[in-house]
């Protein structure tokens, strides 16, 4: 006979803030799954990228994913509105080094074009 325990989807995540919904028991966002999912990764093929999941935590993500697609598809939204954002702030501020290499990055690659 199997213990009387009752775990919902929701047992399977810490919701850290609106913008942080992690495994519980790990440091990985359901983003980072969802993202590989919608990538059109196999959940086997997700758990080879992600070994510290179990299989049963996976199919938890994708199951929560298709009964709470438009909010989390606006939580998903948001975090690579996010990210996008820091992108441009870091790169905006990059040091004189960074643009530095950069520059001869590009030089580089103008060069290689030039030679072909």
């Amino acid at each position: 006979m199997f213990p009387s325990t009752t775990t919902t989807l929701e047992d399977y995540f810490d919701f850290c803030s609106a913008d942080d919904i992690r495994l519980k028991g790990h440091r990985i966002g359901i983003d980072t799954v969802l993202n590989y999912y919608l990538e059109g990764y196999t959940s086997e093929k997700i758990h080879a990228e992600l070994p510290s999941l179990s299989l049963e935590e996976i199919y938890a993500t994708i199951t929560y994913y298709l009964h709470h697609r438009t909010q989390v598809d606006v939580y998903l939204q948001r975090l690579a509105q996010q990210r996008e954002t820091q992108y441009l702030q870091w790169n905006a501020n990059s040091s004189s080094l960074v643009k530095r290499l950069r520059t001869e990055k590009s030089r580089r690659l103008l060069s290689k074009t030039d030679e072909s």
